[in-house]
């Protein structure tokens, strides 16, 4: 009724004031969409959020500019030997066994022993990876050609040749010593690895992907391919291992010319392909719950993304001080407590202009209820805009959850308080309680969520227990759980080297004399001596840095949603040795900058992407060439880096109140209401989450001078019933428990890799010992089959001749 009666009475008003209620509604709506859709300082950003970007700009990725003339080198190195053995024809005149027949002639050229032999058959293999461009006049073409050739190079068994020899050029001890003694290393070191990168780097990026113009047995080729890559058979480990431990050895030094960010991009796009993106991530979550016997999900979480909008952003300093300046000239004005229904009593226009003045407090600015937003949208729909992007629901966008813990704890503070004790986890005994207590129990149950991981940890639970009556635990051979369990016994080491690479490419981050150099395979042999030289390498540094932030952040947030939903303390695991290595200083310290400007800064030359720099004539590198950069109003890849980092925060903080009390401690509120100011609904959804994380920890005068951000918390964040997230009384804000919890956590991860993967019995003194005379008698000992005849004889040598010692025993074993 109240809802019903605020477009009535706002009208009323309107025409009290002696003004047209169209009119004035047109005005205030045209206010609202004005303050929503920010200034041109602050744009929405129109970013669809995915796996990765379009196949064209990951493609253009790999590559920096100062390798821009390699690809002159790599068509001739092709066209050299084809001239050859082409009988004449272009590549895309042959027919498919022809194609087979050279690619074969290429395959046997990889195994000669002269290096430069190696690298030149290894460049025309790159070449036809690249799409045979010069063939080509579009670049539409050039990705086809290049989609059907990497189809035939693993047709052909290049992959593995491939393989084999990246292992040699790692194990290449002249390479790495000729890098270490040279002062600077430069992009000539890394020649070969950065071809056999590239080639591997395609051939997995273009595969994973399906097209539109697909023959029918490429699927089957794919589905091999990623069987493949996530087994056991690159020297009994799979492939991702292998990358790991290269940016590892390079992280310790022992391969410094490594191209760094080729391997990152090559290890993000084969966890990828084996383990599926966000959306093979959802349907696996469905397929488990289901199996797992419990009720489906409440809501697609990738479809309520799309639906969210942004807010409007922050006010800033200078929009803080114009306020007081206009309220400085406007003289005396009253003081008006603030209540939270204002947006439906009516105000008079004294009201609405202290309202306005009051805009100006770090809140939220200009959000407007779903409700009253669309009373006025259905009267005055907005002319040239699509309808769908103005229609919102009219009810929260995330449906309620409860925990079983949350029931418990309100059953155990009402049984306190009305009856004088506690029944422990006894979530069905009301025995005592009021009338209301019950109808609250029903309703709390009515909103029960169980999550995966909770069952998980109530199975482990149950094996810890009852190890031998529950028998061994059956555990299912996932590409999740190959990797998981041969990266076990390194994976601190490989979550420490992402970290190093990470701080070394953060915008925010200094250059250190003991910090990682990620430029190896970036910088040219000579310095640019020109000024226009100097831009280019600039732009191409910063886009260098860009790229790895991008690829291992999406690593790392695939690594933890996956190995969550394999089992909770796998992902327990790689968070507790992530925050051990301080990765949430680290992410905040990527935040503390203009996020604005990071999200829109073009660190690109469109003129040198590929495969566009291959398909037309370059013009003269000029200024003006260098600063145009694209058409688009934000950087992709750093919008999806933001969002990425965090989702990762997200995870590492979501229910730890230890490493919440991190967030505290690093005073990350300004910085996450920074972040609030770039107009994009999923980035502000994930700031706005873990601002809520820590109200109840940053103190009343916070909450009171950030109305607007608590207002857009309730409006855009899952709710939790019993959740009173606002407010500083909850019993699990004592500060003293926070390391017992941290404790508690690491001692069941610890029981459980020591219970199914045997980690920590390396020490012979804890390993099990058969002590049942039975069972050691019982076993089965081959002996000669002429035993028997002197069996006497080898008593009376053996046992009888030789006295017992019964002290040794208790001597130690040497």
């Amino acid at each position: 009724r109240l809802v019903a009666e605020c477009p009535r009475s706002e009208c009323r008003r309107m025409e009290a004031a002696g003004g047209s209620a169209a009119s004035r509604a047109k005005e205030l709506f045209g206010n609202q969409r004005r303050d929503s859709e920010g200034s041109l300082d602050f744009p929405n950003l129109e970013f669809e959020y995915g796996d990765s970007d379009s196949i064209v700009a990951e493609l253009s990725e790999l590559y920096s500019y100062t390798e821009e003339p390699e690809f002159a080198a790599n068509r001739d190195c092709f066209e050299e030997d084809f001239a050859i053995h082409g009988k004449g024809k272009k590549w895309v005149e042959l027919e498919e066994d022809e194609h087979k027949s050279y690619l074969m002639r290429l395959l046997d050229g990889l195994e000669v022993i002269s290096r430069e032999r190696r690298l030149k058959f290894a460049r025309a293999i790159l070449y036809l990876a690249q799409g045979v461009f010069e063939d080509c006049y579009t670049e539409t073409e050039v990705v086809h050609w290049a989609r059907h050739n990497v189809f035939l190079l693993y047709e052909m068994g290049m992959f593995g040749a491939l393989v084999e020899l990246l292992n040699m050029e790692v194990d290449h001890s002249q390479a790495c010593s000729s890098s270490l003694r040279k002062p600077a290393i430069s992009l000539a070191d890394s020649t070969e690895l950065r071809v056999l990168l590239n080639i591997m780097y395609l051939m997995v990026e273009i595969m994973r992907r399906e097209g539109e113009d697909d023959r029918p047995e490429w699927s089957l080729v794919r589905d091999g391919f990623r069987t493949e890559l996530s087994s056991l058979v690159y020297n009994g480990e799979p492939f991702a291992v292998l990358l790991f431990s290269l940016v590892n050895k390079y992280c310790n030094g022992h391969i410094p010319h490594c191209p760094i960010k080729k391997v990152l991009l090559l290890l993000w796009k084969t966890i990828l392909f084996c383990f599926g993106g966000f959306e093979k991530l959802q349907e696996l979550k469905v397929e488990k719950r289901a199996k797992l016997g419990l009720p489906p999900l409440l809501e697609n979480s990738i479809q309520v993304m799309r639906t969210l909008r942004a807010t409007s952003p922050p006010a800033s300093a200078m929009d803080i001080l114009e306020q007081q300046q206009k309220r400085g000239r406007r003289g005396r004005r009253v003081l008006v407590k603030q209540d939270s229904l204002d947006i439906y009593c009516e105000r008079d226009e004294t009201r609405e202009e202290e309202d306005e003045a009051d805009d100006g407090d770090g809140g939220i600015e200009g959000e407007v209820d779903p409700l009253e937003r669309e009373a006025l949208i259905q009267e005055l729909p907005p002319p040239g805009l699509v309808p769908e992007r103005w229609l919102f629901p009219r009810c929260l966008p995330w449906a309620t959850k409860v925990r079983e813990k949350d029931i418990e704890e309100f059953l155990e503070v009402s049984r306190c308080k009305f009856i004088g004790f506690t029944l422990g986890n006894d979530t069905e005994t009301l025995v005592g309680l009021p009338r209301p207590i019950h109808n609250s129990v029903k309703t709390l149950k009515q909103h029960k969520y169980v999550s995966i991981a909770e069952v998980q940890s109530k199975v482990e639970e149950e094996l810890q227990k009852s190890p031998v009556s529950l028998g061994a635990e059956e555990v299912e051979q996932t590409p999740v759980e190959i990797l998981y369990q041969s990266m076990l016994y390194n994976l601190p080491q490989y979550m420490i080297a992402l970290l190093k690479v990470q701080l070394a490419a953060a915008p925010t981050s200094k250059a250190k004399t003991d910090s990682i150099n990620i430029l190896a395979d970036l910088l040219p042999e000579e310095m640019p001596n020109t000024v226009l030289q100097s831009m280019k390498l600039g732009i191409d540094v910063n886009r260098h840095k860009e790229i790895i932030v991008k690829a291992i952040s999406a690593l790392m947030l695939l690594l933890l949603k996956h190995l969550k939903l394999n089992h909770v303390y796998q992902f327990e695991y790689v968070s507790q040795h992530l925050v051990f290595a301080n990765c949430i200083p680290l992410i905040l310290k990527f935040f503390n900058q203009s996020i604005m400007s990071y999200v829109t800064t073009k660190n690109s030359i469109c003129v040198l992407d590929y495969p566009h720099c291959v398909i037309h004539e370059l013009p003269e590198l000029t200024t003006d060439v260098l600063e145009a950069g694209d058409h688009t109003q934000f950087c992709w890849r750093n919008v999806f880096s933001c969002i990425n980092l965090l989702r990762i925060l997200n995870k590492l903080t979501k229910w730890k109140h230890s490493r919440i009390m991190m967030l505290v401690v690093f005073k990350s509120a300004p910085i996450l209401k920074r972040v609030l100011r770039a107009e994009q609904a999923m980035l502000q959804l994930y700031a706005l989450k873990l601002l809520k994380f820590q109200t109840k920890y940053l103190g009343r005068q916070w909450r009171k001078s950030n109305m607007k951000i608590m207002s857009a918390i309730y409006h855009k964040v899952r709710h939790r019933l019993n959740d009173d997230w606002a407010y500083g009384n909850d019993i699990d804000a004592r500060p003293w428990d926070f390391q017992a919890e941290e404790c508690g956590l690491r001692v069941n991860i610890e029981m459980f890799n020591s219970r199914r993967y045997g980690l920590y019995h390396t020490d012979l003194e804890f390993a099990p010992v058969d002590n049942c005379l039975q069972s050691v008698l019982g076993h089965h000992v081959s002996l000669p089959e002429d035993f028997h005849y002197s069996y006497e004889l080898w008593l009376d040598r053996e046992v009888f001749a030789h006295p017992i010692r019964w002290e040794d025993l208790l001597q130690p074993r040497a």
